[in-house]
């Protein structure tokens, strides 16, 4: 949509990153009647969740995102912006009752279809690969927790949490763990234990349908991102050098606008930022995050495979390169062509794996693959047509307990930040990105017409 030559600045408001907070604050301010120009360095909408080109999958039907992401029934802002763009969610979204389960059905979490709090109840008493004690000990956990109303002591990470609660190894190797690492993206012993906590309220003490899983159907650019960007002024390709603010407005690179939103990395953002002495402890902040990376392999057979659930865990084996923690069945979730199988695996936290020349870090996962769901496919899995393995190493910041992330607002009323970095109150995922987003058009919108700030 090109930008309407007839405007004036006071109408006009910027965003600078297409990313999903971006894309949240563009959207929300222009349903309060603002014309949003978007800049993103890139040529896709969608940041760090968005489709890619993969050369071994060039003439793939659909293509390959930048990361195997999925959703969950709690994401409300996320949903709630996508029924507002008028998105299909049965088109683009498999809806599945929260279920853990390892390659080899040893273990399964399922959560049933009981009314809150006793699906959650149900859940943790009824898993399958666990003894009685270890169940026993996550309830206990869960009201504690609970009955605390989601606090954990200050400076407490996820560790620390457990070993307090005397959770059994068994318990913390199949659930706690892998819970920790797909949410947080941070090992238990450096995760925070208050932004692992606000997860576990936000999917186990809410109504059932937020503890569902959420799985893509499409690229995740298509899931919403670029539904969202054709509403708007985008000016793809542009990376932006300058940003200037004071009472009135902001300017990028010398263009004028009523208002504008951040909706970079922070350490962009930090670069951006106008020189001020009260956004010194933000910038400060910015430029303190530590990331850590995830790594994605995605492999494509050349015969017909199925899991017989979209998503299952793998067992790590560090010492061989297994590092993949989930396999996601692509073929399944996409409707492909049922002639070929397609996989993706994820390894959160992949540091090792992101220091391994990436032909042998591949050959461990599909090793990995071959060995833990031989029970697929009878015979062994078949012949690999092709595989690309992508490595985001600054895939998320690491979540650590005493953390400080700046909030939206800064020292110009006209000027705010958005992004899943800023102080959402949950780890850097899909929703906090978009609750960032909305929460910043709503900033924003207040200070260009006073009367609007809910």
């Amino acid at each position: 949509m090109a930008a309407d030559p007839v405007l004036s600045a006071a109408q006009r408001v910027a965003v600078v990153g297409a990313g999903w907070a971006g894309l949240a604050a563009a959207h929300e301010l222009a349903g309060r009647g603002f014309a949003v120009t978007v800049f993103e360095a890139s040529h896709e909408a969608g940041g760090r969740a968005r489709a890619v080109a993969g050369k071994s999958f060039e003439n793939a039907s659909h293509p390959l995102d930048n990361g195997q992401h999925l959703m969950l029934g709690a994401y409300t802002d996320t949903l709630a912006l996508m029924r507002e763009l008028g998105i299909d969610m049965d088109a683009v979204l498999l809806r599945t009752p929260l279920r853990l389960e390892t390659a080899d059905g040893s273990y399964m979490l399922r959560v049933p279809r009981l009314p809150a709090p006793l699906h959650a109840a149900g859940a943790l008493l009824g898993v399958r690969g666990l003894s009685f004690a270890a169940r026993r000990a996550a309830f206990r956990l869960m009201a504690w927790l609970r009955l605390r109303h989601w606090h954990t002591p200050p400076g407490w990470s996820v560790a620390q949490l457990l070993q307090a609660r005397t959770q059994p190894a068994p318990l913390v190797a199949r659930l706690w763990r892998p819970l920790c690492l797909a949410a947080l993206n941070t090992p238990p012993d450096q995760a925070c234990a208050r932004l692992f906590a606000a997860v576990l309220r936000d999917g186990l003490d809410a109504p059932l349908a937020h503890s569902d899983l959420l799985l893509p159907r499409r690229d995740l650019s298509s899931l919403w991102p670029r539904a969202a960007a054709a509403r708007h002024d985008m000016r793809y390709g542009h990376v932006v050098r300058s940003v200037a603010a004071n009472g009135q407005g902001v300017c990028i690179d010398g263009e004028p606008f009523a208002a504008g939103v951040l909706a970079a990395p922070p350490a962009v953002c930090a670069r951006l930022l106008p020189d001020d002495p009260a956004m010194q402890p933000a910038v400060q902040a910015m430029q303190a995050f530590r990331y850590l990376p995830i790594a994605t392999l995605t492999v494509r057979f050349a015969a017909p495979l199925r899991l017989r659930f979209p998503m299952l865990m793998l067992d790590e084996d560090p010492a061989r390169g297994h590092d993949g923690q989930w396999v996601f069945d692509r073929g399944w979730l996409l409707r492909q062509n049922p002639d070929h199988g397609e996989l993706a695996v994820v390894a959160s936290a992949a540091t090792a794996l992101a220091s391994r020349d990436r032909g042998r870090a591949a050959g461990a996962l599909i090793e990995q693959l071959q060995e833990q769901l031989a029970g697929h496919a009878p015979g062994g899995l078949p012949a690999v047509r092709g595989w690309e393995l992508l490595v985001d190493k600054r895939a998320t910041f690491a979540a650590r307990p005493g953390l400080h992330r700046p909030g939206n607002a800064t020292a110009w009323p006209r000027l705010a930040l958005c992004g899943d970095w800023t102080d959402t109150g949950y780890p850097a995922t899909l929703e906090g990105a978009v609750r960032s987003g909305r929460q910043a058009g709503r900033l924003l919108a207040g200070s260009l017409n006073p009367m609007d700030r809910t």
